[in-house]
C-alpha cells in the first residue's frame, strides 16, 4: 500500500447557540441525525469513499460523545499501517498555553502532526454539514490550476448570503470553476453569489506560511482571516463549483429540514445511496431486535428504526433506535432521538427530542397558544415531562429540569430552564 498524499482536518466545531440545547453536552458535528447517524458521518464517509484514509479531528468541546462516536474509526474502514483517525484536542506545552483561539488556530497548534505526514495536499473540512461529495474531484481541480488554495462553493440566494463567506468567481472555468476575485465574510451585501462550503484544500507550504503570520494578529478563522489574507497576497485562489445537495444545520430550523429532506418517495438525502456510515457500536445500535408495530399503529412517511415500538400515529416523522410510542398518541414532523419513551395520548407537532427522556401520558407539543417566530419545539435531553404538560409552538426546554419546575403551561416560543 502506498503512503497516503492528502490529509484531511477535520473541524468538529463547538457549541452552536442557535442549536441551543443539541449542543449542550456534544459538539455540534456529534449531533445525532437521521435515525442513526452523526452529523460527522458525512464527512468521515465523503473521505473513505474518496479514498483518504488519514485524517484528524479538530475538537475541544465536550468532546466525550464525539470521542466515543468515532471509536477506532473501524466503521469508516480507517485502521491501518497508512490509515486512521487521530482525534486532537488542545494540549498545553512549554510554549502553548490557550485553548484553541479559532479555526485556523486549531490547526496552527498541530502543525507537527500534520508536517509530519509530510501530505502533497491538506483538506480542510467542517464536520457539520449535510452533503455527498467526492473529494478526489475537487483535489483533481486544485492541482490542474497549480492552486495555492481552492474553495468549494456552492451558489446560494442573496437573502442568506450574509450568513457565509461569500466569493465572486471568473468564469475560467465555465460550471467547473473560476478563480476568486473577491472574498467576504458575512458581508450585509457581498458582491459575490457563491457560498464557501468551508471545504479547502490547501497547498502545504502556503497553509504554513499564512498561519504562521496570522498569529501577529488576534482573529483566527480560515473565513474571516486565513483566506482573505491570502487574497491580499495575491495567492492563486480558485473557487470549484458544487451543484449537490448542501444541508447547513447552524440553527434549528435547518436541522429539522434537513432530517425532514431525508423523507418522501424521492428524497433529496439518500444514505444508503450517499454510502454513508456510521458507527454501528456507539450506542450499540447493532443489538437492537427489529420495530415492532401494534395492531392500532400508524406510519405514514417516516423512518422508523430498530428497537422501537409503535402502537400510536406517527406522520412524516423520524424515530431513532428505542422510542416506544403509546397508544392513543399521534407523532407528526417531528425528529425524535434515541430511547424516548412517550406515553398514551400524547401530540406532538414540530418537535425534535434529544436522548432518553419521558413524556407521561396526556403530553402535547406544538400547541398554537401564544405568539412566536418560531416553529420548532425543543426538548433537552433526560427530562422528564409530567402527565398532561401543554408545550406550544417553538419552545426550548433544557436538559434534566427537576419536575417541580415544569409548568402546566409554556407559551409558544418560552424558554424553560
Amino acid at each position: 500500500m502506498l503512503k497516503p498524499t492528502t490529509l484531511a482536518m477535520i473541524l468538529a466545531g463547538g457549541r452552536a447557540d442557535e442549536l441551543n440545547v443539541l449542543t449542550y453536552y456534544r459538539p455540534k458535528a456529534a449531533v445525532p441525525y437521521g435515525g442513526f447517524a452523526r452529523v460527522i458521518d458525512f464527512a468521515l464517509s465523503n473521505l473513505m469513499n474518496s479514498g483518504i484514509e488519514q485524517i484528524a479531528i479538530l475538537s475541544q468541546y465536550r468532546s466525550y460523545s464525539l470521542i466515543n462516536h468515532i471509536g477506532t474509526g473501524a466503521a469508516w474502514d480507517m485502521i491501518g499501517r497508512f490509515r486512521g483517525v487521530s482525534i486532537l484536542p488542545p494540549f498545553i506545552d512549554s510554549e502553548q498555553q490557550d485553548w484553541y483561539r479559532g479555526s485556523a488556530d486549531a490547526v496552527y497548534k498541530n502543525l507537527d502532526f500534520v508536517q509530519y505526514h509530510n501530505p502533497e495536499e491538506i483538506l480542510i473540512l467542517s464536520g457539520d454539514h449535510i452533503y455527498q461529495m467526492d473529494y478526489r474531484d475537487v483535489i483533481a481541480y486544485h492541482h490542474e490550476k497549480g492552486a495555492d488554495l481552492t474553495v468549494v462553493c456552492k451558489k446560494v440566494e442573496k437573502a442568506r448570503a450574509s450568513r457565509f463567506g461569500m466569493a465572486h468567481l471568473d468564469e475560467e472555468d465555465g460550471d467547473r470553476g473560476g478563480k476568486l476575485i473577491t472574498y467576504q465574510e458575512k458581508s450585509e451585501n457581498p458582491e459575490g453569489e457563491w457560498s464557501s462550503l468551508t471545504v479547502l484544500c490547501f497547498k502545504p507550504r502556503v497553509l504554513y506560511q499564512v498561519l504562521e503570520e496570522n498569529q501577529a494578529d488576534d482573529s483566527f478563522e480560515f473565513g474571516r482571516d486565513i483566506i482573505p489574507r491570502l487574497m491580499r497576497q495575491g495567492s492563486r485562489i480558485y473557487g470549484y463549483k458544487f451543484d449537490g445537495y448542501w444541508g447547513y444545520t447552524r440553527t434549528v430550523k435547518e436541522y429539522w429540514s434537513a432530517n425532514m429532506d431525508l423523507l418522501g418517495d424521492q428524497p433529496l438525502v439518500d444514505l444508503e445511496r450517499w454510502g454513508i456510515r456510521t458507527n454501528l457500536d456507539h450506542r450499540e445500535l447493532r443489538d437492537y431486535q427489529p420495530a415492532l408495530f401494534g395492531r392500532d399503529a400508524e406510519v405514514c412517511n417516516s423512518l422508523v428504526y430498530n428497537g422501537c415500538v409503535v402502537e400510536g400515529t406517527v406522520k412524516n416523522s423520524i424515530l431513532f433506535p428505542g422510542v416506544h410510542i403509546g397508544s392513543g398518541s399521534v407523532i407528526e414532523d417531528s425528529v425524535i432521538f434515541f430511547s424516548n419513551i412517550i406515553g398514551k395520548d400524547c401530540s406532538f407537532n414540530k418537535l425534535v427530542s434529544d436522548v432518553n427522556t419521558v413524556y407521561e401520558d396526556g403530553v402535547q407539543i406544538g400547541i398554537n397558544h401564544g405568539e412566536t417566530d418560531r416553529e420548532i419545539a425543543v426538548v433537552g435531553w433526560n427530562n422528564r415531562v409530567p402527565a398532561g404538560t401543554k408545550l406550544g409552538r417553538g419552545v426550548t426546554v433544557s436538559p434534566r429540569l427537576d419536575r417541580d419546575k415544569w409548568p402546566a403551561l409554556l407559551e409558544a416560543g418560552r424558554v424553560l430552564r
